[in-house]
């Protein structure tokens, strides 16, 4: 079941799509991220005068971003505006981009605020379809290889401890050598799983490519569906993060990928709830002598 771009979040649906933008438009989809609330209030040709570009440019960005044109755009805009206003203490529209005048009580209610967000806004626009198929891909692997470097290999190897502490034969790839090598090895009984918040990261769509061209189920874990990343994957699972100053927009990125693998995770243990209990149980006695009393 597809949403609408209104019920999935037009921000998160025009960042999703910011990348695959050609420059003109996206130069409008980072005006309207700045200021979506002024967005609203202005005029196509205003919105357009201001971005250096054309009045067809804008209608060209609409359409990419999912809309029908600008009146569309500018509704839904105040709707979202209207909703992230309601639920501040205030009454205002918090914005997750850390100002040099920001007190540290601002840097700290602007990043729980992105974290937070980021969180929320994955979880609406999941495709609950495709994390259906992925559950079932994994839960029935021979064997599940992970992919993923830097931010999102902590992620991978969060996600090989979790399917390995329940009995699945899951590794975890960090080294982009080793990853392609494991690849090569794979096939139609196995299963990969690539994350890259950008989606564009060479060597992990590498490992990624190799893996579906070996015959494996392909999955990708990325905050952007048009992406190289993508066109290695048989099902994507979209993350929504939002990026701010100084990369604390890293951690939300890093929240949001934990959020999706761990509804995958629980996903797949639900598929064999006694069998997942038992080993759990037998982990956690396993371990437990090494915690002090």
């Amino acid at each position: 079941m597809t949403s609408s771009p209104v019920a999935r979040g037009v921000l998160v649906r025009i960042r999703a799509v910011l990348p695959s933008l050609r420059p003109a438009q996206r130069r409008v989809a980072e005006a309207v991220l700045r200021d979506p609330d002024g967005t609203a209030e202005l005029s196509i040709g205003r919105l357009a005068q201001e971005c250096s570009t054309s009045v067809a440019t804008v209608m060209r960005f609409c359409r990419s971003a999912g809309f029908h044109g600008y009146p569309e755009l500018r509704l839904a805009l105040a709707r979202e505006t209207g909703r992230e206003a309601a639920g501040s203490p205030d009454g205002a529209v918090l914005s997750s981009d850390i100002d040099r005048s920001d007190t540290l009580a601002d840097v700290v209610a602007k990043i729980a605020f992105s974290d937070a967000k980021a969180v929320e806004d994955t979880a609406a626009t999941l495709d609950l379809a495709a994390l259906g198929r992925a559950v079932e891909a994994v839960a029935s692997a021979r064997r599940i290889d992970i992919y993923g470097l830097g931010a999102s290999g902590f992620v991978g190897q969060d996600l090989h401890q979790k399917l390995h502490r329940i009995g699945l034969l899951a590794f975890a790839w960090p080294d982009p050598h080793a990853a392609l090598t494991s690849a090569a090895l794979l096939d139609g009984s196995c299963v990969a799983i690539a994350i890259s918040h950008t989606g564009t990261t060479t060597d992990t769509v590498d490992a990624l490519r190799v893996a579906r061209e070996s015959g494996a189920r392909t999955i990708a874990i990325t905050n952007f569906a048009p992406s190289p990343l993508t066109e290695c994957a048989d099902l994507v699972l979209t993350t929504a993060a939002r990026e701010t100053t100084f990369r604390s927009g890293a951690m939300a990125s890093r929240i949001a990928q934990l959020a999706v693998i761990d509804c995958l995770f629980v996903g797949v243990a639900q598929q064999s709830y006694d069998r997942t209990m038992t080993a759990l149980d037998r982990t956690y006695r396993a371990v437990r002598s090494r915690r002090s009393p």
